[in-house]
């Protein structure tokens, strides 16, 4: 499930919560921009263990958007055959899907800073939810978080 966190300091967050085991989430948050071309914002993984950041991913206007690969797979509510992935430009953030049978979506979400630097790290965390009303819900919510627009 997905959920808007509370506003503080003006600054949207959104947490998305796996399924099957709450304890395992993805967080944006602390959106800002310097220009009308990018959105910068951090990346929290959270699992039993595990908890890593990455504080500045960057969304460009001009780059393929997160949230058009999220309303492709909530479109595919009934399935597709193997892995679809998803990056930023900078390689920081990617997003892979597959879906299992019963309808619901695997996301893994893996952050890699930095990926071209010598002594880098990387971590990632999978998340279920259901294809097609959770996973509209979760791109809905990514839009709203990207663009900061408040519902």
């Amino acid at each position: 499930m997905t959920s808007p966190d509370d506003y503080t300091d003006d600054k949207p967050s959104m947490t998305i919560h796996c399924q099957d085991n709450a304890s395992v989430g993805v967080a944006f948050c602390d959106r800002f921009s310097f220009d009308a071309d990018s959105v910068h914002y951090a990346v929290e993984l959270r699992a039993p263990g595990l908890t890593a950041r990455a504080n500045e991913v960057v969304a460009w206007i001009w780059d393929s958007d997160l949230t058009t690969f999220l309303e492709a797979l909530a479109t595919d509510y009934r399935g597709w055959d193997g892995e679809r992935s998803w990056q930023t430009h900078d390689r920081d953030l990617t997003v892979s899907a597959v879906f299992r049978s019963g309808g619901h979506v695997g996301l893994t979400w893996s952050l890699r800073p930095w990926p071209q630097d010598a002594g880098g790290w990387g971590a990632s965390v999978t998340t279920w939810l259901e294809a097609g009303e959770q996973m509209a819900f979760l791109a809905a919510h990514v839009r709203q978080f990207l663009t900061g627009e408040q519902q």
